[in-house]
């Protein structure tokens, strides 16, 4: 049964850091893209940055400089070290999985998805 749970988001104030991560279960964690998404209500999944198989990272424009995404394939762990946080990164944030070896921006191609958690970044 594949599962991914992620755990760290919270409230900070803007300008703080937050670190989370995404347990995965259930997969060759290590063959698979993974990307973190975030979703405001209202508005479409927005795919933050993601990390191949060989880890190559993409980032959104909005986040570039200021978020890192990593992975630990020995840990089937995926992280998103978030700095310099402003109150338009406040979103749910999840976790999820592509099998294809190509990463995508569009979340409707990932297979697997986490729960979520709240980010929430005030001014």
């Amino acid at each position: 049964q594949v599962q991914l749970v992620e755990s760290g988001g919270g409230s900070v104030q803007a300008g703080g850091s937050l670190r989370l991560s995404c347990a995965a279960s259930g997969f060759t964690f290590s063959t698979y893209c993974m990307a973190w998404f975030r979703q405001v209500p209202g508005k479409e999944r927005e795919r933050v940055a993601s990390i191949s198989r060989f880890g190559d990272t993409v980032y959104a424009d909005s986040v570039k400089g200021r978020f890192t995404v990593s992975r630990d394939n020995t840990q089937n762990s995926l992280y998103l070290q978030m700095s310099s946080l402003k109150p338009e990164d406040t979103a749910m944030y999840y976790c999820a999985s592509r099998s294809n070896p190509i990463c995508n921006t569009r979340a409707q191609v990932y297979d697997y998805w986490g729960q979520g958690t709240q980010v929430t970044i005030a001014s």
